[in-house]
């Protein structure tokens, strides 16, 4: 056990003269230094939780406030409500210090009334939804409650400069929606995909469980919603994505793309150096709180809970449910390259590491000469098997020894970063490129990825990124917010080269080979690499670049980009498939505590009638118009509804978990809850900090990212509006399906945003538009970001 003895710290031992200790001043060091860096945090956290309790106030308006109540107090002047005097009259004696003493006493009380008379204030106004609802039509004006509020609102909002968790106590809870309200928004869902005599026996359904069982479930979960700070986002957390027993390769994780009209060095170690630098930078800002909260319209905060688990945190199975571990601090990343697995430092003799000095590290790994274990190569084939049976395996073979300390290197590590041994591809003649780059990082080979870990940033051996996430921990925003912050300074972290700038001030530690004993598990591991290559032939996907325009036409329309191509995507899916089908748009909740995620459902009696008079040739131009706008204006109140707390499936879904815990049957929240979403989408958001300056570098956009299909007979749609004239779609299914194909569906994506462009084109040159009105500037541009 050599590698054992070269770990220990120091040793003694007794001898006649006494004892003899020996001890590594190297090792000591770093355990010093490690002792130190946690303590900074622990300090750290400290001071950033007082500044966030009394948010929006300054924490140096207390020394004001007391040399006010000092002054008051020596000139001969009562304080507010006598309170210096109240407080003296409680202390020893009437000595100078004492009075001292009751001066700061009484300005604490005055001073912690302001803050939390400030903070409650600013919770009541952000309680307050009606600017969601404000017209947006040219020419309309914002209402005077909205005006008055937006004036209060960002007079609080820019008070202070506030921390990434800030807000987080003034944040609302989400509202819990009546069950009435839930029965009549999904009856009126559903119309479209039902025909009467289904849509009758629906409606008969949704009547008796609201006029019965609905009443006993909405009252328990009306009291979770009065107790708990959110009371959607841990049962969705357990149930959607910990209780799953699904791989987590292309059934969850998801994945995000380069810039990639952009290529910013070839050198593999260099771009690899600089993204670890600048991904470490990214942790420090959300450890100290640095990191600026997301506001909408600069004054209007979004919940910042999910940034806490970004870093260090992994998936563990469990037999049942599996878990999700966080620790506070790891001063290591694991590498994977040519299937083997490295240790790699990031902090060395008190501070992080350079991207020069990163790079040196990289390199050495990437010179290694080493080879796989046996079975090493396929280890991660287990973290996208079936979660029962990993967790099975992980308890029999990786619970001591060589395989434990291994394996909880992994899972407390920051991150993991994937070496990829071949180059990511990007050619607008060759689209099988793009979509090659997609699928390399929604899956890999099924075992150059840790899936379990909250995110893994893949390089190629040109130089290319991506990443594989996680999805349990947060939702692709996060994600994309950190990415964005990349992409705005990795533009600048090469020299005329390729490689990083600077030069190491010493040499960095050598990563370390994780060592491993797998040969009692090579059975599961085999089998687990058989199935995750069975799952990922089964996946097809296609990333579409559509140039031919983008949001600058779409706001030509007066219509919402995001409603407009939720359209787009109805009618497309209607001449792919013959029929409508449920469909998923992921919209946010964050505008309430530890919220995530809601359902917008695109499918609505509007877009249906729309899409069928597309399919009408006896229907007028016109007329496809009118309904077209009717149809977004639909979608975007689902919108607005889900944002605002006011959406159906989360409902829904709270109302069935309390049904089980009560083990009461319900055939109508059964058969809710089974519906399958053949279409299931989402928008991929950018623009979200402001260090990406896209009129200086416009090709400094990612691509977006994109997942699986939810089912097995659907497809699954991802997009970012990337410019005035440019969209990207990614969008997958199954090729075990016959009834789905990713390329003719893209192909039907194309032709109805081309029809779409026709359609008002014809309509303007018909209808030339009039002078432009002076409007006021609404809140909001009615994008889903």
């Amino acid at each position: 056990m050599a590698e054992a003895h070269s770990a220990v710290a120091f040793s003694f031992a007794i001898t006649h003269d006494g004892f003899d200790i020996n001890y590594d001043h190297e090792v000591l060091n770093l355990v010093w230094n490690s002792g130190v860096r946690s303590w900074k945090k622990r300090v750290a956290r400290a001071r950033n939780g007082v500044r966030n309790g009394v948010y929006p106030a300054h924490i140096q308006s207390l020394w004001l406030i007391s040399a006010i109540a000092l002054g008051l107090h020596f000139a001969g002047y009562q304080a507010p409500f006598n309170l210096t005097n109240r407080v003296l009259v409680h202390l020893p004696s009437n000595t100078i210090n004492w009075q001292v003493t009751a001066c700061f006493v009484a300005a604490l009380i005055v001073w912690l009334s302001i803050c939390f008379t400030m903070r409650y204030t600013l919770k009541l106004l952000l309680m307050y939804k009606g600017w969601m609802y404000e017209s947006r039509a040219p020419g309309s004006r914002v209402s005077v409650p909205t005006m008055l509020w937006v004036a209060v609102v960002r007079v609080l909002s820019s008070w202070n400069k506030p921390g990434l968790y800030s807000f987080q106590g003034s944040l609302p809870r989400l509202p819990l929606p009546s069950v009435e309200d839930t029965m009549r928004r999904y009856l009126r869902s559903v119309r479209p995909l039902l025909d009467d005599a289904n849509y009758t026996r629906m409606e008969g359904l949704a009547k008796e469980f609201q006029q019965t069982i609905g009443k006993k479930l909405q009252w328990y979960l009306r009291l979770k919603s009065w107790w708990s700070t959110n009371y959607v986002s841990d049962w969705w957390e357990e149930y959607v994505y910990l209780r799953g027993r699904g791989p987590l390769c292309v059934n969850s994780n998801f994945y995000g793309t380069d810039a990639i009209f952009m290529n910013l060095t070839n050198k593999q170690a260099a771009r690899a150096a600089n993204v670890i630098s600048l991904l470490l930078n990214f942790r420090r800002l959300i450890e100290h709180q640095e990191l600026q909260p997301i506001m909408v319209q600069g004054m209007i905060p979004l919940c910042s809970w999910q940034y806490e688990r970004t870093f260090n945190t992994a998936r563990v199975p469990g037999l049942e449910t599996d878990r999700i571990i966080h620790y506070r601090d790891s001063n290591h990343i694991v590498v994977l390259h040519k299937g083997c697995y490295y240790k790699m430092l990031i902090y060395y003799k008190g501070r992080i590491l350079r991207p020069c000095e990163l790079q040196v590290q990289i390199e050495d790994i990437l010179k290694a000469k080493a080879t796989p274990l046996e079975g090493e190569e396929h280890l991660a084939a287990l973290t996208a098997w079936n979660r029962t049976k990993w967790a099975d395996a992980r308890n029999t073979y990786f619970s001591r020894g060589v395989n434990h300390v291994s394996l909880r290197t992994i899972e407390s590590a920051a991150f993991v970063l994937s070496l990829d041994d071949e180059p990511f591809e990007f050619d607008l003649a060759r689209p099988e490129l793009l979509d090659n780059f997609g699928k390399k990082l929604l899956h890999g080979n099924g075992y150059n990825r840790w899936f379990d870990k909250c995110f893994t940033v893949c390089v190629a051996n040109n130089g290319r990124v991506g990443f594989n996430a996680e999805h349990t921990w947060a939702d692709a925003p996060v994600m994309g917010h950190l990415w964005e912050y990349i992409f705005g300074d990795d533009i600048y972290g090469y020299d005329e080269s390729g490689n990083t700038k600077g030069t190491p001030e010493f040499q960095p530690p050598l990563p370390t080979r994780l060592s491993w004993d797998l040969k009692p598990c090579l059975t599961q591991i085999e089998e687990a690499t058989i199935d995750v290559t069975k799952l990922i032939n089964e996946v097809d996907l296609r990333i579409l670049v559509h140039q031919e325009y983008g949001k600058g036409f779409m706001k030509k329309c007066r219509l919402s980009p995001d409603a407009y191509i939720q359209m787009a995507l109805q009618l497309a899916y209607y001449r792919d498939a013959g029929r409508f089908s449920l469909t998923y748009e992921a919209s946010m909740t964050r505008l309430f505590r530890e919220g995530r995620t809601e359902t917008v459902r695109p499918c609505t009696i509007e877009s249906a009638a729309w899409v069928k008079a597309m399919q009408n040739s006896n229907t007028t131009n016109d007329e496809r118009v009118k309904l077209l706008q009717d149809a977004c204006d639909r979608h975007q109140l689902g919108y607005q509804d889900a944002m605002c707390g006011n959406g159906i499936d989360r409902h829904l879904f709270c109302l069935y978990v309390v049904s089980k815990y009560l083990e009461v049957d319900s055939p109508f929240l059964n058969e809710v809850l089974s519906e399958p979403w053949r279409l299931s989408t989402s928008q991929t958001p950018h623009g979200q900090t402001p260090k990406m300056d896209l009129k200086k570098h416009p090709n400094c956009i990612s691509a977006g990212g994109g997942f699986g299909p939810v089912a097995d007979d659907g497809y699954g749609v991802s997009y970012i509006i990337a410019g005035e004239n440019l969209i990207f779609f990614h969008i997958s299914a199954k090729t075990t399906c016959q009834q789905t194909n990713v390329h003719r569906f893209s192909e039907n994506i194309v032709q109805a945003l081309a029809d779409i462009r026709s359609m008002f084109e014809q309509h303007m040159k018909d209808h030339p538009p009039k002078p432009k009105a002076t409007s006021t500037k609404p809140l909001t541009n009615g994008s889903s970001t």
